[in-house]
Order: C-alpha cells, then sequence, then structure tokens
C-alpha cells in the first residue's frame, strides 16, 4: 500500500495527536476570519446529524479538524453528534465479512473513526469517551485479515484511535484496553497489516507494556507471553528481508519492557531472535542512537544479568 486516503488522520510520529493554527498564517483579518470558520465548522457538526448531508460534512470536518484543538470537544458536547458517528461505523458492519469492500465505504467510516480521534486525544473529553466504551466500536475492524486498501485503512484508522488514547501515560487507560483484549487485536494487525499498521499497532502494544499493569498482565500468563514474543520474532524474521527501522525500533523497545521481568527475561534466554543477537540490523539502526542503545541494554539484560528460574514461570516451557 503505497498512498493513504485523503481521509485518513494517523501518521506516524505524530500518532493522534492534534494541531493549531500556524503562527504564520496569522494576519491582521486572521481573528474574524478564525470566528467564520469555526462558525463553519460548528455548522457542519450539526450537519452530522442528517443522513443525507453527512458525507460531506465528514470530509469537510476531517480536513478541518488540525486546525481546531477543542474540536474533540465540540463533537462530544453536540447533541447526537456521537451517536451520528457511531451509526456511520456500524453501517458498514456487514461489509466486514464479504471479500471485498468499495473503496468509497471505508473511506466515509474512516472519516467518522478520525472524527472519533479527535475525540480520544483531547484531555476534556478522553475519559468520558473511554468511560462510554466508544473504542469497543472500532475492535471489529481491528479482527479483520484482509489485506485489502478499504480493510487496511479501516484497521489503520481504528489503530489511530486506540495509539491516541495510550499516547497520554494513563494506567486508567491501560487497564481498560487490557479487560477489553486488546492485545491480541493488535497482535494481529502486527501480522496482517502494512508497515504503518504494524507501526501503530506494536507502539500500542509498548506502551501498554510500559505502564506496571500492562507488562504484568502479558507476564503472567505464559500464553499471554508466548503470543506476543511469537508475534515479534516473526516481525523480526521479516525485517531481515525488507527493514523498517521504525518499526525495529518499537519491536525492540517491546523486548527491552519484557526484560525487566525477571520470568520474562529468563524466557528470553532461550526466544530472542538471533538476527538481534548479531548484526543483522547493523545498518538499519546505524543513523538511530537510541534503537541502539535500546537493543545494548536488552542484550545485557538478557545474556549479562543471570536471571534465577522461578518456580511457576516460563522455564517449564523452555
Amino acid at each position: 500500500m503505497t498512498n493513504l486516503p485523503q481521509s485518513f488522520s494517523v501518521g506516524v510520529g505524530r500518532f493522534g495527536g492534534g494541531g493549531g493554527m500556524s503562527s504564520s498564517s496569522s494576519s491582521s483579518g486572521a481573528p474574524l476570519n478564525k470566528d467564520c470558520k469555526m462558525q463553519s465548522v460548528e455548522q457542519l457538526v450539526l450537519v452530522l446529524c442528517d443522513p443525507n448531508l453527512r458525507e460531506n460534512a465528514l470530509l469537510e470536518l476531517f480536513k478541518k479538524k488540525e486546525l481546531f484543538p477543542d474540536l474533540g470537544r465540540l463533537l462530544w458536547h453536540s447533541f447526537g453528534t456521537i451517536a451520528a458517528l457511531l451509526q456511520e461505523i456500524v453501517s458498514i458492519y456487514p461489509g466486514l465479512s464479504l471479500p471485498c469492500l468499495a473503496p468509497a465505504q471505508s473511506n466515509r467510516v474512516c472519516n467518522a473513526i478520525a472524527l472519533l480521534q479527535s475525540v480520544a486525544s483531547h484531555p476534556d473529553t478522553r475519559k468520558s469517551f473511554l468511560n462510554a466504551k466508544n473504542p469497543l466500536y472500532l475492535y471489529p475492524f481491528l479482527n479483520t485479515t484482509s489485506k485489502s486498501t478499504p480493510f487496511e485503512y479501516l484497521r489503520l484508522a481504528s489503530l489511530g484511535v486506540i495509539c491516541a488514547l495510550v499516547k497520554v501515560d494513563d494506567t486508567e487507560v491501560i487497564s481498560f484496553l487490557i479487560s477489553t483484549d486488546i492485545i491480541p487485536k493488535c497482535l494481529c494487525a502486527m501480522e496482517m497489516g502494512c508497515e504503518l499498521s504494524k507501526t501503530v499497532a506494536t507502539f500500542i502494544v509498548q506502551k501498554i507494556l510500559l505502564d506496571d499493569v500492562g507488562l504484568n498482565y502479558v507476564c503472567a500468563i505464559s500464553k499471554s507471553f508466548f503470543e506476543v514474543i511469537q508475534v515479534l520474532g516473526n516481525m523480526v524474521g521479516a525485517l531481515a528481508e525488507q527493514p523498517s527501522s521504525r518499526l525495529l525500533k518499537h519491536i525492540i523497545r517491546c523486548y527491552l519492557r519484557l526484560s525487566d521481568n525477571p520470568r520474562a527475561c529468563q524466557a528470553l534466554k532461550n526466544f530472542l531472535p538471533n538476527m538481534l543477537r548479531d548484526n543483522t540490523f547493523s545498518s538499519c539502526l546505524h543513523e538511530d542512537s537510541m534503537a541502539r542503545s535500546w537493543l545494548l541494554q536488552l542484550l545485557l539484560n538478557v545474556n549479562g544479568s543471570p536471571v534465577a528460574p522461578q518456580a511457576g514461570g516460563f522455564d517449564h516451557m523452555l
């Protein structure tokens, strides 16, 4: 997949971040111009409740979303707006069981998901969005296994919303996501998605592992732990053929965090891919000093600090 649709909102490096109007666009007429644009945004939000006008409103709001950091709050507190966005999302569910999905359908729903990402990103609406369990409406898109472009866009847009939630360190968010089985869904995207989907999904797993609740959850059950390292290992093998420094960096960070758990570290002595132990990725990491530092620390943790086997740990499966 080489091109993203015009309606897509997640990019590597910003992971659901919002933006404001740049200072370079200001002028003597800027305040009035901004008021006019805000009025237009408010009108478009109202139009979302009209099914006949919703498609164009979704696209226009997406185009304007980066200009208005408070769009998420406006969407959340406008009567019927969230219900309209969820209606758009639910409407495409029957198509997920079909081998083909129309690009126009996918793009329209991606626009709705992008607006939900604004809600998930906003500090005033993130908690309410979570308490309403709105992320669950996106999980069917993460369960799909088709690699076709329309499905990939839906997968990527949905990951963008989850990414917006985990971007801010919050144990409550991590606990919610764990309780709703987000990790297997991310693992599916890490196996089935394009490079960008893999990167965003791996970043989400990384953020979950960086929270103590997330690390303890993954390492408490052998099945969960081995599912994670199996997918990570498969990705390392694939990257040897098609390198991606940004994806590899997140994979290394996941391994490094797992090595903070004594039982997991003991298991990694046997299950850490050899390609991370030799010079396979030396050229790939040549310009990324942070990733090289993480890899060095990972190897020191796994090879340089012996960990005594513990009863009930992973050692019985080695």
